[in-house]
C-alpha cells in the first residue's frame, strides 16, 4: 500500500465507528489511480457527510497528495 492509499485509509479509521471494517483497493492507471474506499455499511454516512463535504474534503487531500508525485487520483465510495 503506497503512501496515498496509507493516507485515506488513517483519515477514513478516524472517522468511522468501525475502524477494522475500512478496506482501500487500488487500481492503478496508466496516468491514473483510482481507489476504492471501502467501510461498514452504518459508516457510509459518516465518510460522506453532511451534503458530502467529508467524501469532498477526503478527495482535495487525496488529490493534492496524488499531485506531489505527478500522478492523478480518484476516489471512489463503494457501498
Amino acid at each position: 500500500m503506497d503512501k496515498v492509499a496509507e493516507l485515506i485509509k488513517l483519515i477514513a479509521s478516524s472517522l468511522v465507528d468501525k475502524p477494522d471494517e475500512v478496506q482501500i483497493q487500488e487500481v492503478a492507471g496508466d496516468s491514473t489511480t483510482v481507489y476504492e474506499l471501502k467501510v461498514a455499511q452504518e459508516d457510509l454516512g459518516k465518510i460522506i457527510g453532511k451534503q458530502g463535504k467529508t467524501a469532498k474534503a477526503m478527495r482535495v487531500l487525496l488529490g493534492a497528495a496524488a499531485a506531489k508525485d505527478k500522478r492523478r487520483a480518484v476516489l471512489e465510495i463503494i457501498e
